[in-house]
């Protein structure tokens, strides 16, 4: 990175200390070099990011001759993020460092058709308590809160505008109702969307900047990363792949009042539906998992069904997209290998040659995870830019 090549103006702070937060520069001749201030500007800068407790200083760097240099460093533990991704039956919570990585975590289950006025509350609730018990300094630590919440978000505004699974929630604002208790920035997405992000960041950013995240649970939806960064569409829909028919569904009436979308034939509330119209006693996903363990056929096949269902829809959205990876998530996609399966055989099958070449379709490696991963990220793009950086200083 060279902030010299076309660059008449100077390198700011923020910019300085995201060559820091990158590693790209690690000693005050590394950030000379690398933006062509001069060393006094370079001391000033540096100066300026060690007193706002952004970075630190170890004593010692890497020596080139004479006396070591002193060696800076992003001070991830400078603040906390508390985030929370919200599901249709569980919700992860956490309070994240200022580099994503979590300090503590717990796992509700939350009914979030209960609405806002009860969820957001709880969540509120839970942070203050986390952040009481992790022996922080209060609320004077947050420097921003993420949440995924699963419905279309306008994400400029933080208004859930087509909830999924909650209908309370449909046109609610969300950053002010949290902000009036933590006045810091509070960011809102939809939940694939930030498991997408989670996971893109996590594990593949180094080799992909196109990657397709789809999460097949109660419901099923999809994140799309497109040159490094999430792809939201015009209105916040992007990724609403849920509701797109499919062949031979058999008539099945979706709740948004379509035949055969999808999220009716291939979610894991259909895997269910079809199940226990062939005699199953499957109570729960957890019921599935044990007749695949076992090997039982009709259950497999059903299973295997919703893949294919699942990988015909997903076809179309390689050919579009031309993707590097299909990430699948959500609790039936991380329980049902036969699913994977069946998607692999229809994408594979029915995507175009050239973009299947070296398509690859994976299983999460995050798993519920990526979700909270996300929320961080989310939050400290924004807190930690460059110009973010700058105009607070």
């Amino acid at each position: 990175m060279c902030l010299t090549s076309g660059v008449t103006r100077l390198a700011t702070a923020g910019e300085v200390f995201q060559l820091i937060r990158s590693g790209e520069g690690v000693t005050r001749a590394d950030i000379g070099r690398m933006t062509g201030l001069s060393r006094p500007a370079v001391t000033a800068r540096v100066a300026e990011l060690l007193q706002r407790g952004l970075i630190v200083e170890d004593a010692e760097g890497p020596s080139t001759g004479g006396r070591p240099p002193a060696r800076l460093r992003f001070a991830a533990s400078g603040g906390v993020v508390p985030v929370a991704s919200l599901g249709a039956s569980r919700t992860q919570i956490a309070l994240c460092d200022l580099a994503g990585e979590v300090l503590v975590r717990t796992d509700l289950e939350i009914d979030v058709e209960d609405g806002p006025d009860v969820v957001l509350p709880l969540l509120m609730d839970t942070w203050d308590k986390l952040l009481n018990g992790w022996d922080l300094d209060g609320r004077d630590t947050v420097v921003g809160i993420g949440l995924g919440v699963p419905a279309t978000v306008e994400f400029a505004a933080g208004r859930t505008e087509s909830a999924r699974v909650m209908a309370s929630w449909t046109g609610v604002v969300i950053p002010p109702i949290i902000a009036e208790r933590f006045p810091v920035p509070v960011l809102v997405d939809n939940d694939v969307n930030v498991i997408a992000m989670g996971e893109h960041r996590a594990v593949y950013a180094a080799e992909f900047d196109d990657l397709l995240f789809v999460k097949v649970s109660t419901r099923i939806g999809a994140g799309v990363i497109s040159g490094g960064t999430i792809l939201r569409g015009a209105l916040g829909a992007a990724g609403e792949i849920g509701h797109i028919p499919v062949r031979d569904g058999g008539g099945v009436l979706c709740r948004c009042g379509n035949l055969d979308c999808v999220d009716s034939v291939a979610s894991g509330t259909a895997i269910l539906r079809d199940l226990r119209a062939k005699g199953r006693a499957v109570r729960s996903l957890a019921d599935v998992t044990a007749l695949v363990r076992a090997g039982d056929a009709e259950t497999m096949a059903v299973v295997r069904q919703a893949g294919r269902r699942l990988g015909e829809v997903i076809s179309g959205a390689v050919n579009l997209l031309n993707p590097s990876v299909v990430v699948l998530g959500g609790d039936v996609a991380e329980m049902f290998q036969p699913l994977v399966s069946g998607v692999r055989e229809v994408v594979y099958r029915r995507s175009t040659q050239l973009a299947t070449r070296s398509l690859r379709i994976e299983r999460s490696r995050l798993g519920a995870g990526a979700g909270i991963t996300g929320c961080a990220l989310m939050v400290l793009d924004r807190v930690l830019s460059a110009d973010a950086i700058d105009r607070t200083g």
